[in-house]
Order: C-alpha cells, then sequence, then structure tokens
C-alpha cells in the first residue's frame, strides 16, 4: 500500500530514469535550428571536431549532446528520416551501456546510429549485432550512409567471408554482424600462430538487437570450435536400431516407484522399455528395458565400467527418438540436419547438438553420419559479451527478464514509451477441448478477416504446424504466404508485405524479429524488389508509384480495424508472446491480437491441464465451444514461469560452469596473445625452464636426511628431458635445494646456449614459437576434452553431499596446475631433442601435434631416409619408445605426422 503510495507521488524508478533523459534530450532539440543551418561540409567536419576534442581530454559524455544533434541532421540529410525524442532516449540509454525495451516500430535500428557514432569516435571500433546475416547487412547498407556522410567507415561481417575481408570489417569504425560471426572470430583469432592472421580488435562498446533473443534464448548453447574425433558412425547406427526395437512405457508413465508398480498388478510388458519425462525433457531405461538391451547387444551388464560408452549411444538413440521432433526442433535440408531455434524459429545454419546428439538423430533420418567432434575450443555467448567494455541492447520485450539481464550482464532494463500511444486491442484467449476443434475455429476466423480485407499473421511454433494449416487454407481458397525455417530467404519480403489489404501470413516465431510491418504494405520493399537496387533513379520512379498504391492500401485496412494477430499456441516463453502480440499496433495504429488454444497444446498438456478439463467438463460447454476464464489465463502464466524458471536455471547452471573454464581460457589466451605478439621468446622459455628444474628438484630432494634424497632419480628426469647427464651425484651433499637447483639451471642453460650457437638464434627463435604454440594448443585442447568429461559425471558427487560446482571448480584448479607444468615440461625438453636433416634447410612446420622427440639424424638414418623410411619406424607400436619416456612408442613418438 505504501510502496504504490510513493511510486504515485515519486513515479517508479524507470518513469525518474525517463524524466533525466528527457532533459538531454531537450539540450539536443535546442540545437535543431542551429545544426540545420550548416553547410554539408561544415557537418561533415563535426566528426574531426569531436576527435580532437576527445584528444584533448574531453569525454564521450561531454560531447554527447552535440553528436546526436549531428546524427540527427546527418539522417534527415542522407535517408529523410528524423529521430523522434524517444528514439533520442533510446539512444542515451543504449550510450549508457544499458538496455532500452522499445516496442515493435518505434524504429530501433535508426535509434542505434545514435551510441554507434557517438562511441566509434573513439577510434576503437563499435560492433552492431544482428540475429542474422539479412538484417546485419541490410542494416549496415542502410544506416551506412550516414556513417559515411559524416567521414565514419563501416562494415558488415558474413558468414563464409574469407580472413581478409573479416579484418578490413573489424578494421572498421563500425562493424555489423551476428553474434555467432563475433564468437567465433574471437576463438579462431586464440588458435592463430601468427599476429597477423588475427581479425578482431578490441572489445570496446557493442549495441545487442533483439537483445533478450541472443543473451537470454541462445545463451544455453555456447559457440564450439571443434575438430575430428574418432569413428563412432556405426555405433550411432547400431543403436538407433535398437531404440526401434523399445517400447515406451504408456500406462505407467510417471510412476518412478517399481513397488508402487506391483501394487497397481499392471504386467511387465506394460511397462515399457523406457520411460519419458516430458517436463524435464529427459527418459530412462526401465529395468526392463536393460534387459532388453542387453539381450540385443549379447552383454552380461549395460552399466559395468567397460561399457559406459554403450548406455551413452542408447541414452542419445532414445533421446533423437521420443524428445526431437522432425519440422519441430529440427528440419532435413539437402541431406543435412539443420537446428531449428526453439525462440525465433529460424534455421540455425553450421550449429550442431553435442553429445552425439546430432549424431543420433543424421541415424534416425538415416542420412550420412558426420564424425564425432572434439572440442578444440569453446565460449559462451554470456561470456564472449561480458569481455566488452560497455555493452548495451535493444529490443521489445526485455522487461520480463530484467532480473536475469542484471544478474548476470549487470544491465539494467529502462521501458522507453512509445511515440504514439498503443492502440492494439488485446484479447483473452480462446480455448477449447480438443486441437480439432482448435484448427477448426482458427480457419473460420482467418477465411472471416480475409473476406473483410483485415490482414493477419498467423503466428505458430512450429513448421509442421504452420504447414498444416497452409495446406487447410489451401483447400478453402484462401490465398495466403508461409514464413518459416524452410524459407528463411524470403523471410523480411514476406513479413514486410504482411500489412497488406487482405493479407494471410502464417509465420513461425522467426516473423518477430527485425522487419517492419507496414500497414497498406512497405513501399521500399516492393521498390526494391521491382528493380533490385536501394537507391538511384528507376528505384526512386518505382519507390514513388508503390508509395502511392501502400497508402491507399493503408486506408482499406485502417478502415478494417489494423493487423490481426491470431496466435495458435502459447509459447513456453511469455516475451515471445509479447513480441508476436507487439508486430501489430505499430506507431499508434489500431490492431488486435487472439490466442487460440486446446488442452491438448503442449504447454497445457503438461502444466495444469487438468483444472481446466474439469472446469470445462462441469459447464458441460458443446463441442466446438471455447472458454474464456481467468483462471485459465492464470493457469497459463503459472506454467510460463515455472518453465522460465527451468530454463534460466539451465542457464545459470551453463555460466556458473563455463565460469570455471573462462577464467583458464582467459589465461591461457592471453599468455598466448603475449607470445605472439612477440618475436623473441628466449626468456619466456628459460623462466619456463628454471621452473622446471627447480620443481624437479623439489619433487625429488626431499626428506630430513641427504642420505634419503632420490638424487638417481633427479638425474634420470634431467637426463630424460633435457639430454643432459649429470656426472657428479655427490655434488648436492654441500649445497641446500634451491642452490643446487640454480647450480643445475646454470648447466642446463648452457647446453641451450650450445645448441642455440650449433643451429643459429634465428632457427632457434623460430623453434621456439613453433614448439611453445603446438604444446599449448594440444594440451589446451586436452584439458578441454578433460573438463568436459569431468563435468559430465560431476553430479554423482551430491550424492556423497558434496556440491558439484564446488567440487568441479576444485578438481578444474588441480587439472589446469597440472597442464601448465606438463606445458612447462614439454616445451623445454622438446627443444633439447629436436634435431634437424640439414642445417642449410627449414624445418618444415606443418605438423598437427606437438613434435614427440623426432630424430632427423642424418648420420644415423641416412640409409633408411633413402628408402622413404626412418630408424624410428623399426619400432613396433607397442613397444616402449626409443628416446626413453617410459611410454609405448604409439603413444610418444609415434604420434608425430
Amino acid at each position: 500500500m505504501i510502496g504504490s503510495l510513493l511510486k504515485k507521488v515519486f513515479g517508479t524508478k524507470n518513469d525518474r530514469e525517463i524524466k533525466r533523459i528527457e532533459k538531454i534530450v531537450a539540450e539536443i532539440n535546442k540545437l535543431e535550428l542551429d545544426y540545420e543551418a550548416l553547410s554539408d561540409e561544415q557537418l561533415k567536419g563535426k566528426t574531426v571536431e569531436f576527435r580532437e576534442r576527445l584528444a584533448k581530454g574531453e569525454t564521450l559524455d561531454d560531447i554527447l549532446v552535440e553528436a546526436f544533434a549531428t546524427v540527427r541532421e546527418a539522417s534527415k540529410r542522407t535517408l529523410g528520416m528524423r529521430h523522434y525524442d524517444v528514439q533520442m532516449i533510446g539512444g542515451v540509454v543504449l550510450h549508457e551501456g544499458k538496455i532500452t525495451e522499445m516496442k515493435t516500430g518505434e524504429g530501433k535500428t535508426l535509434v542505434a546510429t545514435l551510441p554507434m557514432y557517438l562511441n566509434a569516435l573513439t577510434g576503437e571500433g563499435a560492433h552492431l549485432i544482428t540475429v542474422n546475416d539479412y538484417l546485419a547487412k541490410r542494416d549496415r547498407d542502410l544506416m551506412g550512409r550516414v556513417y559515411d556522410f559524416l567521414g565514419l567507415t563501416s562494415g558488415v561481417l558474413l558468414n563464409g567471408m574469407p580472413n581478409e575481408k573479416r579484418k578490413a570489417a573489424y578494421e572498421c569504425d563500425i562493424t555489423y554482424g551476428t553474434n555467432s560471426e563475433f564468437g567465433f572470430d574471437y576463438l579462431r583469432d586464440n588458435m592463430v600462430s601468427k599476429l597477423e592472421d588475427k581479425v578482431q580488435r578490441s572489445h570496446h562498446f557493442c549495441i545487442v538487437d533483439e537483445v533478450d533473443s541472443i543473451l537470454v534464448d541462445e545463451a544455453r548453447t555456447p559457440l564450439i570450435i571443434s575438430g575430428a574425433a574418432e569413428d563412432t558412425a556405426k555405433w550411432y547406427k547400431i543403436f538407433f536400431q535398437v531404440s526401434q526395437m523399445l517400447v515406451r512405457s504408456v500406462k505407467t508413465e510417471g510412476i518412478r516407484d517399481i513397488k508402487k508398480k506391483k501394487e497397481m498388478n499392471i504386467p511387465d510388458e506394460d511397462w515399457g522399455d523406457y520411460e519419458v519425462d516430458e517436463k524435464s525433457n529427459n527418459l530412462s531405461l526401465t529395468e526392463k528395458g536393460v534387459k532388453r538391451v542387453e539381450e540385443i547387444m549379447k552383454i552380461d551388464n549395460l552399466y559395468s565400467p567397460e561399457n559406459v560408452e554403450l548406455t551413452h549411444y542408447m541414452n542419445q538413440a532414445l533421446k533423437a527418438k521420443e524428445l526431437f521432433k522432425r519440422d519441430r526442433d529440427y528440419l532435413v535440408r539437402d541431406g543435412q540436419v539443420i537446428i531449428i531455434d526453439e525462440f525465433t524459429g529460424r534455421a540455425m545454419e553450421g550449429r550442431r547438438y553435442s553429445d552425439g546428439l546430432h549424431q543420433a538423430i543424421e541415424a534416425k533420418e538415416g542420412l550420412n553420419i558426420a564424425g564425432e567432434n572434439q572440442t578444440l575450443a569453446s565460449i559462451t555467448l554470456q561470456n564472449y559479451f561480458r569481455m566488452y567494455e560497455k555493452l548495451s541492447g535493444m529490443t521489445g520485450t526485455a522487461e520480463t527478464e530484467a532480473e536475469e539481464f542484471m544478474h548476470t550482464y549487470a544491465l539494467e532494463v529502462v521501458v522507453v514509451p512509445t511515440h504514439k500511444p498503443i492502440q492494439r486491442a488485446d484479447m483473452p484467449d480462446l480455448v477449447y477441448k480438443t486441437e480439432a476443434e482448435k484448427t477448426t475455429a482458427i480457419l473460420d476466423k482467418i477465411e472471416e478477416l480475409y473476406k473483410n480485407g483485415q490482414p493477419v499473421l498467423v503466428g505458430t511454433i512450429s513448421i509442421a504446424s504452420s504447414e498444416l494449416l497452409s495446406s487447410h487454407l489451401g483447400k478453402r481458397g484462401v490465398p495466403h504466404e508461409v514464413l518459416n525455417a524452410k524459407f528463411h530467404a524470403k523471410e523480411a519480403e514476406i513479413v514486410a508485405q504482411a500489412g497488406r489489404y487482405k493479407a494471410v501470413t502464417i509465420a513461425t516465431n522467426m516473423a518477430g524479429r527485425g522487419t517492419d510491418i507496414m500497414l497498406g504494405g512497405n513501399p521500399e520493399a516492393m521498390a526494391v524488389k521491382e528493380t533490385g537496387e536501394t537507391f538511384g533513379e528507376t528505384f526512386n520512379e518505382a519507390l514513388a508509384k508503390y508509395k502511392v498504391q501502400c497508402q491507399e492500401e493503408k486506408q482499406q485496412v485502417l478502415a478494417a480495424g489494423g493487423l490481426f494477430i491470431l496466435g495458435t499456441e502459447r509459447h513456453e516463453s511469455r516475451r515471445i508472446d509479447n513480441q508476436l502480440r507487439g508486430r501489430s499496433g505499430r506507431q499508434g495504429d489500431p490492431g488486435a491480437s487472439e490466442f487460440y488454444l486446446s488442452l491438448e497444446d503442449d504447454l497445457m498438456r503438461l502444466f495444469g491441464s487438468e483444472r481446466v478439463s474439469n472446469v470445462m467438463e462441469k459447464l458441460g460447454l458443446p463441442e466446438g465451444e471455447p472458454i474464456t476464464h481467468n483462471m485459465i489465463s492464470k493457469a497459463i502464466a503459472n506454467a510460463q514461469k515455472k518453465v522460465e524458471a527451468r530454463n534460466f536455471g539451465i542457464r545459470k547452471n551453463l555460466l556458473e560452469f563455463d565460469d570455471v573454464m573462462n577464467k583458464q581460457r582467459t589465461a591461457i589466451y592471453s599468455s598466448r596473445n603475449e607470445a605472439l605478439a612477440k618475436d623473441d621468446l628466449k626468456d619466456t622459455i628459460m623462466n619456463m625452464l628454471r621452473d622446471n628444474i627447480h620443481s624437479l628438484a623439489a619433487e625429488r630432494l626431499v626428506g630430513e636426511f641427504k642420505e634419503d634424497w632420490d638424487m638417481a632419480g633427479l638425474a634420470e628426469k634431467i637426463g630424460e628431458l633435457y639430454d643432459y647427464e649429470i656426472t657428479d651425484l655427490d655434488e648436492y651433499k654441500s649445497m641446500s635445494v634451491e642452490e643446487y637447483a640454480g647450480k643445475l639451471c646454470e648447466r642446463i642453460e648452457a647446453h641451450y646456449t650450445e645448441r642455440e650457437a650449433h643451429f643459429g638464434a634465428d632457427m632457434m627463435r623460430k623453434l621456439e614459437k613453433y614448439i611453445l604454440f603446438e604444446v599449448v594448443d594440444a594440451r589446451w585442447r586436452e584439458n578441454l576434452k578433460t573438463l568436459d568429461s569431468l563435468r559430465e559425471g560431476i553430479y554423482l558427487r551430491s550424492y556423497g553431499q558434496k556440491d558439484p560446482i564446488v567440487e568441479y571448480k576444485l578438481l578444474s584448479g588441480e587439472l589446469y596446475a597440472k597442464m601448465l607444468k606438463t606445458i612447462k615440461e614439454e616445451t623445454t625438453s622438446y627443444l633439447f631433442k629436436i634435431r634437424i636433416r640439414d642445417e642449410r634447410e627449414d624445418l618444415e612446420m606443418k605438423r598437427t601435434e606437438a613434435p614427440r622427440n623426432v630424430s632427423y639424424n642424418t648420420e644415423e638414418g641416412a640409409e633408411e631416409e633413402k628408402n622413404g623410411q626412418r630408424a624410428s619406424d623399426k619400432v613396433g607400436r607397442n613397444d616402449l619408445c626409443p628416446c626413453g619416456s617410459g611410454k609405448k612408442y604409439k603413444k610418444c613418438c609415434g604420434r608425430t605426422v
């Protein structure tokens, strides 16, 4: 009560923010007439002036008012668009490193030009992230006119673009691209062996368009660069066939207690071989199922340690069979399984399910099974975007996720008022008993709207449902357009015209992103389609013609009631439903929205349809009659909140684990980049050598009495690693461990200096750099694989009353320390062992594995080299390696390419 009263008196925090920024906008508006009076050259000269002022010590905040006034005037002259005051407010919010929530149609693309220009003045680069390549190119081509006019360069990143063009795009003042392109470029940059091969600069300022889609929805899947691992394709084929022989439990769904099942007198054959829990998106074999698999595979115990891989293949095969549906979760195109983003409905080209699930789906669909991959580098979107000095975002729907944005990214959400009041009528949901009744009602409604001339955008949550509706409408003779992940290339073209008179557009969730729906049609899109141009005399003629046509149609659409949004099912996330609703009512236009549901919809079926069903039964509603009730609305909202909370938990959990890896990744990449920038790494190598020798001495020279020190073991290890023989085994007796280790360092460094004199300093510097990167990359890949395996099994620690995250941190820390020790040991050791066949030739640096004591000694192997064979090739794969490592040859020198 008191809180409500205070809000009425002082306003909400959001209200106070808007009022504060409105004062800044008033200052910008005061300059408008002065800037209108400037010549083009004078306006362009502002960029040079601002940069000079920044160089003298002024801040971006100091020049914000003038910079925003400059961009507004440049936009009027180049695009014919003037920023509204609410767009100026949005621009200030973005510059301050916050999220601006602006409704669909409020012109967020134009808003971004203000902070992008201002922050690009520093010369450190400003990035704008979009949800797909089309929008990245479209927005850059259009808004690039403003930047070009003001003397700033702008570039765009596109999928498949060569490195030279990528580097050029990053060198621009302003760069547009998708989150995947930026993230993968970062990972690739940290795998290069030459500084000039890196494409990215700093992570200075970034605006994420459709920020909720990218930083929330897509954040559950990390970006992964992988390489080929061992071939396991046959196992996925075998276990797909096994999964087809198993039967899902139906009668006992949700009953986990075997004793309870027996009390219910359900016959064994009705239990089924496995149970599916759709709420948690998981499944498990029953006892009967385990026995069945053991019989089919002819094994004694499916869960014995040697069969752990088989249980993995079995689980993935069952998941592919039951939980992943074609044209809902993925589509098949050109013999490839392509993931469909569950939130946007877009096809995620190039992405693959991890942990063998993608291979299991390929087996299910009878496609060629790609080899499993080993992770070479990975990062979550959360940790990538948190690297930016200043991060901001914009979307039409962020407020429902404000808590997560603050928790994960320290981003505040500011809701910006609309330019004109919203006139859209949001009607209550209609709930039908069956899917068939709902479908009939939807078709009747669409047909009614079409006859009245009112455009309708029909939102579906899967490709399958969009195609089913399309088929029914075809039979009824209703002309329409279908937009889903299968027609991604036509997305913008279809959506741009969804507001025309009599237009019927069926779309998956992807239609809610990035393209403005204008009542009467989009004249610019029509002109582009006709001419294939975005400017010029021909384009202008076509544009003028279509402006007249669209204006006439707009009056017809307004008379019919504006754009009607018809939702065919509630999405798990309230944001996606709000995004769909927000397609109507643009810039104060009239419109309406209505959702049609059935008790058979996934959300209703899994989360509380029983109470709703009971109400419908008591009311005795006739077939085809819907129900609207507050209880239903609450039940749906609660169901969505449950799913949103679960998904937030998944993302939070992913981030907690990745934060552990992120500290390691940051340290490794930082050290790697430092080394990459240097031509001379001798000091680094010598420091590693000293660390390793002191460590070896500390491990072996222990005990109260020196007679107990393992001097022989130390001598053997030093000889093995550094090809150096310790001749006086008693010398240590008159020294401390530190003194002796220091003496040993001096002698082995002298030994290294001799090798350098033999090979030449230039050759040694090249070898140091090459060997260091090969070893670091190989060990880091190995560490990633170990961490993946550790994470898979760490949850078992909870049975011992231990926190899995804490355990993961402890164990991963131990693994990291071990990795660093191995890197130092292997790098220094290889540099003492490598041999060059001919001193006049450069060593070929084309190996993919770190060299393992490779011998190119021409005296020892000259005859064998003539015959195309090295002396070491005579060693059997399972024999001990002749290098003295104590390992089998196949795991030591035999691995060298």
